[in-house]
C-alpha cells in the first residue's frame, strides 16, 4: 500500500467516525446532505485570483476553525454548533480522502497532498 493510499484511508476512517457521531447525536440527515458541500463556497475567492482563492479555501478547509467551534459547542452544549462542526469536519475529511488538500497560492490543483490531475 502506497503512502498516499494510507493517508486517504485514514481520512476516510475519520469521515466515517464523524458520520457515526453525527448519527449518534441524532442530528438530521437532511441537514447533513444539504450542507455537506457548503464549505466549498470558499472557492469563490478564486474569482479574484489564485492567491485570494487559496487563502479563502484554506481557511474553510483547515481543521482549526471547526475544531475550536466544536470545543465551544461541547462546552456550551449547543447542538446546532455541534451539528455544523461535524458536517464541516466531515466535508474536510472527505475532501482529504479524495486527495483534495490545502491549496498553494500559485494553482488550484496544487495541494499539500498532491498535484491534482
Amino acid at each position: 500500500m502506497k503512502l498516499r493510499q494510507i493517508i486517504s484511508f485514514e481520512y476516510l476512517i475519520a469521515f466515517i467516525i464523524t458520520v457515526f457521531f453525527f448519527g449518534h447525536l441524532d442530528f438530521s440527515w437532511l441537514y447533513f446532505i444539504v450542507f455537506l458541500l457548503l464549505p466549498d463556497i470558499t472557492m469563490v475567492g478564486y474569482l479574484i485570483n489564485t492567491k485570494i482563492g487559496a487563502l479563502f479555501y484554506n481557511i474553510g478547509h483547515s481543521f482549526v476553525l471547526p475544531a475550536v467551534l466544536m470545543v465551544f459547542g461541547l462546552l456550551t452544549s449547543t447542538p446546532i454548533l455541534l451539528m455544523a462542526t461535524l458536517i464541516w469536519l466531515a466535508h474536510i475529511f472527505l475532501d482529504r480522502a479524495l486527495g483534495y488538500g490545502l491549496k498553494y497560492d500559485d494553482a488550484f490543483k496544487k495541494t499539500h497532498l498532491q498535484q491534482i490531475a
